[in-house]
């Protein structure tokens, strides 16, 4: 098993470098986050380790450039750095698991072996349905260069029906994805916010995103800006 280690301290790339390799990987190592980039997108590998805080580039640039140019290798990621936003961020921009230093190398090779079985689905690190695009990161919705306010709960509406992009789903499905259970209103609310969503993506731009299903749900497809003509309203 290839495994690709990215970390700026000398000491930790050679101690990693030394005990994976006692541990029967095939290890690269680089010194920085531009030099790991460019080696992460330009040869295989079964996982990579990242550290966060490096020079060039930080280890949030280069998972977030990976899942870009389509690189879906798993990534672990290193930090020094212990806090549940750190952690958020780092899955948002793609990566696969995540550990503070100091961490056991124990738990460091069982994740990575964990990783490597359960291999390297696409997680991109926006979400794109034609010209309109859905960055979890940033919370931010855009279609084409034109950014696009939106509530929490109307993003997390959107959100769910992207990563769910040419699938129909039901009301139920979107009301346990982004209602809690605490919930107990009827569920017209999601019409009422596929609504909503229809005014701010769609109307503005003459495009159609969002379709209703009869019966069945609503479906998320590719759509463009057109030059002129609207996107039809109603839920």
């Amino acid at each position: 098993m290839r495994v690709l280690v990215v970390d700026d301290e000398p000491a930790l790339r050679e101690s990693l470098r030394r005990g994976l390799a006692a541990g029967g990987w095939s290890v690269e190592t680089a010194p920085d986050g531009e030099a790991g980039l460019e080696m992460a997108c330009g040869d295989d590998f079964d996982v990579v380790v990242l550290d966060i805080m490096m020079p060039r580039r930080s280890g949030y640039e280069v998972v977030r450039e990976m899942r870009q140019r389509g690189i879906w290798t798993p990534v672990l990621m290193l930090t020094a750095k212990d806090g549940e936003y750190d952690e958020a961020d780092a899955f948002d921009l793609g990566a696969d698991d995540y550990l503070v230093k100091p961490f056991s190398f124990v738990v460091l090779e069982a994740r990575l072996r964990a990783l490597v079985r359960r291999g390297a689905p696409e997680r991109p690190a926006t979400f794109e349905a034609g010209d309109l695009v859905v960055d979890p990161a940033a919370r931010e919705v855009r279609r084409g260069d034109t950014r696009i306010s939106v509530t929490a709960r109307e993003y997390a509406v959107l959100e769910y029906l992207i990563r769910n992009r040419n699938q129909v789903v039901s009301k139920a499905q979107i009301m346990r994805a982004v209602w809690d259970s605490a919930y107990d209103g009827d569920d017209n609310i999601v019409e009422v916010y596929v609504g909503y969503l229809r005014r701010k993506i769609d109307a503005p731009f003459g495009a159609h995103a969002i379709e209703t299903v009869r019966g069945q749900g609503y479906r998320l497809v590719d759509s463009q800006v057109t030059p002129s003509g609207s996107a039809p309203r109603g839920t």
